[in-house]
């Protein structure tokens, strides 16, 4: 029983980007060092902005809860009775996570937008796909890119991205440009290795990032990795530095040479 708990505790390091425990310390660190500060301020007599400081907590589980209750109310569940293909998938990529529990997760409305992520509440953890995005695995049957994406958002709540005492420790940080944003691409980097493993042959449908759902089956993966070498310069950084993703070409590169754990800066 050791041997396998040390086992998958250093399966679950190698998949984690070297940067983000770091990072994340950096994060908590600045969050930890304004809420002692606005305490002291407090306990001297200010009753402004260190009480509002304070209250950060009590809003982050607030804004946790309201998000997945609007996720509940105006998503479609999937089960096995509803889009059970992409239902076996996220139960697939929770098992081969080792999570105790099989993640809710919702089909909503994306409005043209190409997006997914992971929370959570409580002690539930769901993911959310955009129904442009879903689409990828209905309409254009593309199941490999689908479960890639499935498998990158069930990675997030493996690594554990989703908490709320991880939300809580960087929720200052988050608000300070570059800060929050330099480790939010190192966990985007984490995920992508959680979907790697999971599906590697469906990482070429990360295409719909940059070129939409309609055409990005006419994109060659391999160009946008071949420009990672050609696009850079202060500005490209400057982009990729205020992002909470790594820029396209940084991240398709990182998922095509496997030798390398992704650049965030």
């Amino acid at each position: 029983m050791t041997v396998w708990l040390w086992g998958d505790r250093l399966r679950r390091r190698a998949l984690r980007h070297p940067q983000e425990n770091l990072l994340l310390w950096i994060c908590v660190a600045v969050t930890a060092l304004t809420l002692v500060g606005a305490a002291n301020r407090a306990i001297e007599g200010d009753t402004g902005q260190p009480l509002i400081i304070l209250g950060i907590p009590a809003l982050v589980f607030f804004v946790r809860g309201q998000l997945y209750a609007r996720q509940r109310v105006n998503g479609v569940r999937i089960t096995e009775r509803q889009f059970p293909e992409a239902h076996r998938m996220v139960v697939d990529a929770a098992r081969a996570f080792d999570l105790p529990r099989v993640p809710d997760a919702y089909v909503v409305l994306g409005n043209g937008q190409i997006n997914a992520f992971a929370s959570g509440h409580g002690f539930r953890r769901y993911v959310a796909l955009n129904s442009d995005l879903f689409e990828i695995g209905g309409r254009l049957r593309d199941p490999d890119g689908l479960r890639f994406i499935i498998g990158h958002e069930v990675g997030h709540i493996a690594a554990g991205h989703s908490s709320f005492w991880r939300q809580l420790g960087i929720s200052i940080a988050n608000i300070i440009p570059g800060i929050g944003s330099s480790l939010g691409r190192a966990q985007e980097y984490t995920a992508d290795n959680h979907a790697y493993q999971f599906c590697p042959e469906g990482m070429e449908g990360l295409r719909v990032l940059a070129a939409g759902k309609y055409l990005y089956r006419e994109v060659d993966f391999d160009e946008i990795v071949a420009q990672a070498e050609v696009d850079q310069g202060f500005f490209v950084m400057l982009v990729n530095f205020l992002s909470t993703h790594p820029i396209n070409t940084w991240r398709f590169a990182a998922l095509k040479d496997r030798t390398q754990p992704g650049r965030v800066f």
